[in-house]
């Protein structure tokens, strides 16, 4: 036979086996994909999911706001005794804790199985994906850059390690996602710094902080990052769906695997959220912020008030000891400066236990919230500004990300498309959950307690004292009608 035959031969011999391989690897991701969506719809509850339960689990979606509602509006409820201790470090996580109420954490869906069935409930917030992917690659860049103020990265990951072992406290690096984030970029920065000196030069070829090579990871390679993949991308799909890199299922890796391998069978994980999503007491937005803080306080504040009060919890002295209050829970997303950093400690402000839990009320938790979420805007952007100090003149901007070419936003859009659905999804329920809260304003026993904000103004108030006002002008319009009347007549 000749030799070109036995070649062509061979060839479709091996194209049919290839073939046959993939099917069967298809099929086979098919089924593991199938198989986990239907034991996870099926255990959803099917209770009613507008009354809150014994458990409040808050499940933070990195770069969504998240830190203003638990400084500003939990922490505001819930006394430190309340808190499932290190509810943000999962190595240390301990939802069986005696009244344990108030879980919140960057870890996924998947910490659900560790607590009670059917006696939790579950808030998020959900932010535009393309924002949120810019706002995770500026806090990665943010927290690496603290580093810098060491000579070299031996000598920064050492002290880091070190300091981290000997204190009480929850690092940044400790939390996923920044503890696989903020070293990936903390290299980075270190290895751009060091082939400048080598160069022995500080021109910068570009006046585009996203895109200035010299000083920092360009972002369009951060999003074609493999470790952005992994951890990044579709990043809130996945962590509602429970399927993260920090996942409690054991089959979640696989899971991960076929989906990543086979974009289609991504739907499944998508029913799957949009699901939990429908279930969940509440979902904020983080571009509606006024209208969301809003509604969070009147939906679960005004439940955990209520919960509080008939349990006698609220208003009793926390019985803490000295090592609890030192490890419990403080947002990753919380800047910090120098010190804090060489530390590795996540710390809180000194005020957050210092509000009056007694008479608690809707009202007063709002009040307590402008001011609280004031306090923590100043602090972000003076240690914001501190941290991007030592990478001048790469300075993240609204108006720089305005200029980002749109190559790279589609580039984002593409990567992302499981979270752009779910989130056009969320939308849609917090629409509903607004036209419900609207809806009880008409309800003469909770008209009282919905208030409706404004630049920080209660409407209420300036309705009522408006309303001499517009009463004396329609007197005076009636009267002055009945005049002209007259004078027609």
């Amino acid at each position: 036979m000749d030799s070109t035959v036995k070649c062509t031969i061979l060839l479709i011999l091996l194209g049919l086996v290839v073939n046959a391989f993939s099917v069967t690897d298809y099929e086979h991701c098919e089924n593991v994909v199938k198989k986990w969506a239907t034991n996870s719809l099926k255990h959803e509850s099917k209770e009613d999911k507008h009354a809150l339960k014994d458990l409040l689990f808050f499940l933070h979606v990195p770069r969504t706001g998240g830190r203003t509602y638990f400084h500003c509006f939990l922490k505001k409820l819930y006394s430190s005794s309340l808190e499932c201790p290190r509810s943000y470090d999962k190595l240390r996580f301990d939802p069986s804790k005696e009244k344990c109420r108030l879980l919140v954490t960057h870890d996924d869906y998947s910490t659900s199985s560790k607590l009670p069935r059917g006696r939790t409930s579950v808030v998020t917030i959900l932010r535009n994906p393309i924002d949120r992917v810019f706002s995770t690659y500026e806090f990665s860049v943010e927290v690496a850059a603290r580093f810098l103020v060491h000579p070299n990265l031996t000598s920064a990951t050492q002290m880091a390690g070190r300091l981290r072992s000997k204190n009480k406290g929850v690092s940044t690096l400790d939390i996923w996602p920044w503890k696989y984030l903020v070293p990936w970029m903390r290299e980075d920065l270190f290895a751009r710094r060091d082939a400048r000196k080598t160069r022995g030069t500080s021109d910068f070829t570009s006046g585009d902080p996203y895109n200035m090579e010299d000083i920092v990871m360009p972002l369009l390679n951060y999003i074609n990052n493999p470790i952005a993949h992994e951890i990044v991308h579709n990043g809130a799909t996945f962590q509602i769906a429970g399927l993260t890199n920090n996942s409690y299922l054991p089959e979640s890796h696989e899971v991960r695997h076929c989906v990543d391998k086979y974009n289609n069978l991504g739907d499944y994980v998508l029913q799957v959220a949009k699901k939990r999503l429908d279930n969940m007491l509440y979902v904020g937005l983080t571009e509606d912020h006024r209208e969301s803080a809003t509604m969070f306080a009147n939906v679960v504040g005004q439940q955990v008030i209520s919960q509080l009060v008939n349990s006698n919890a609220i208003g009793k002295e926390a019985d803490v000891n000295n090592s609890e209050q030192g490890t419990s829970f403080s947002d990753s997303e919380l800047d910090q400066n120098t010190n804090s950093d060489e530390k590795g400690n996540e710390t809180t402000s000194s005020d957050d236990n210092e509000v009056n839990q007694d008479n608690m009320t809707v009202e007063k938790l709002m009040d307590t919230y402008e001011v609280c979420i004031s306090g923590l805007r100043k602090t972000q952007t003076r240690r914001r500004i501190a941290s991007l100090k030592r990478i001048s003149p790469a300075n993240f901007t609204k108006e720089a990300r305005n200029r980002v070419p749109q190559m790279v936003l589609q580039r984002i859009q593409s990567l992302n498309k499981l979270d752009v659905e779910l989130y056009e999804y969320a939308q849609g329920i917090f629409a509903k959950q607004h036209k419900q809260a609207a809806e009880k304003l008409f309800d003469a026993r909770t008209l009282g307690s919905i208030f409706i904000y404004w630049g920080g103004i209660k409407l209420w108030d300036a309705c009522l004292w408006t309303m001499p006002f517009v009463l004396l002008f329609i007197f005076l319009f009636v009267n002055a009608k009945r005049r002209t009347l007259k004078l027609k007549i």
